[in-house]
């Protein structure tokens, strides 16, 4: 089988170290490319683009990228509590026509109540999903050719069309993550590939079982997948310095207040990443080579595989037992890391190709002598 890799963009930002330091990337657009178009050269077979206040807007970005780009697929959000279904779906088809049938939608209904109370959206959970049902369903059917009239609690159209077919038919996979029932529900029913944030292997074992489940009664089946950071190194030993080096900007007062704010999200997927680590620095490493440190400060994906590329290979394959056929991974910064994982970790993956000149002289000079 072959694993589907995935890395990220930092459209918020990049760094080196959590907190406050004296290191800092601008989310540039050129810098965005350079981490693009390096992604697709090193052979990861996808790029997930990011939402939120905080970050560029993803189908901007992901449009930037059409000209500098030919294989690497983007994965973008798809804001359903954000916009209308019938204007979502001209934009999907838009960009997956530029993309050539590239493009990978991250359906996001929102964890954050109060980001979403900015945009001037004040749904609660549930409500946020059962708007996402009515919107994928409408979505959905536009992008098949059909004529759509619905009206549901949330959404109301009359005589929508899209007159503008994607490449990809019926429609770009739909991707999405999250850990209420209500979310299990909804994915069950509308989407391709089902994501979970990086929990500990048994934990992730029993959310792809109700996946599972749940889809069956719909007569589906999904796609399976696993968020994650990365911080791999050539020994156990700096991999775990790397850890530690990572969280050595942050104060206690760093941490009290991301906990805080985070605490104040009705996110269940964000609950249970608090969860791993309780706000403290002690036992982050909460399943064997899994470390919760990157979940003190920052919101979403906060665990990290942490090992030589042998471990975090064999870690990675933990995931794949319990059904898992997709990674999308990140690591600081994510241009080196994009760099390192791939030239240390894919060699041992199925279906990746070795990114180095392994076992060749080379010294980087005009007459290096090379094994033949």
């Amino acid at each position: 089988m072959s694993l589907d890799i995935f890395w990220f963009l930092p459209t918020s930002g990049d760094t080196r170290y959590l907190g406050k330091s004296d290191f800092g990337r601008a989310p540039t657009n050129a810098y965005m490319r350079q981490i693009a178009v390096t992604a697709e050269e090193l052979g990861y077979d996808g790029l997930l683009i990011p939402t939120g206040s905080s970050c560029l807007d993803p189908w901007v970005t992901a449009a930037s990228l059409a000209s500098v780009t030919q294989r690497i697929k983007l994965l973008v959000a798809l804001r359903t509590s954000l916009g209308g279904p019938t204007a979502s779906a001209r934009q999907a088809a838009t960009l997956d026509q530029a993309l050539n049938g590239r493009l990978l939608l991250n359906v996001v209904p929102g964890g954050d109540a109060t980001e979403l109370a900015a945009d001037g959206v004040f749904l609660g959970h549930d409500e946020r999903y059962e708007a996402a049902d009515e919107f994928l369903t409408i979505w959905r059917d536009l992008l098949r050719g059909e004529t759509v009239n619905f009206e549901g609690k949330h959404l109301r159209v009359q005589g929508a069309q899209n007159f503008h077919a994607p490449v990809q038919t019926p429609h770009p996979p739909l991707y999405f993550g999250g850990s209420s029932p209500a979310a299990h529900e909804l994915a069950a029913k509308h989407v391709d590939a089902y994501l979970t944030w990086g929990e500990p292997p048994e934990a992730v074992a029993q959310k792809f079982a109700d996946i599972r489940a749940r889809a069956a009664r719909h007569g589906r089946t999904l796609r399976l997948g696993v968020r994650l950071h990365v911080i791999v190194r050539e020994t156990n030993d700096e991999a775990w310095a790397a850890a530690e080096r990572l969280i050595s900007k942050l104060d206690d007062d760093d941490i009290r207040r991301a906990q805080e704010n985070y605490a104040r999200m009705d996110s269940v997927g964000q609950r249970r990443m608090a969860e791993l680590h309780g706000g403290s620095r002690d036992k982050l490493e909460i399943s064997p080579n899994l470390w919760a440190g990157v979940g003190l400060v920052r919101g979403g994906a906060g665990t990290a595989l942490v090992g030589d590329p042998q471990t975090v290979a064999a870690r990675l394959k933990e995931y794949v037992d319990a059904g898992a056929d997709s990674f999308v991974l990140s690591g600081y910064p994510h241009l080196e890391e994009a760099i390192r994982f791939a030239e240390l970790v894919f060699p041992l993956l199925p279906g990746k190709k070795p990114v180095t000149l392994r076992d060749q002289a080379l010294t980087g000079g005009a007459f290096d002598v090379r094994a033949r």
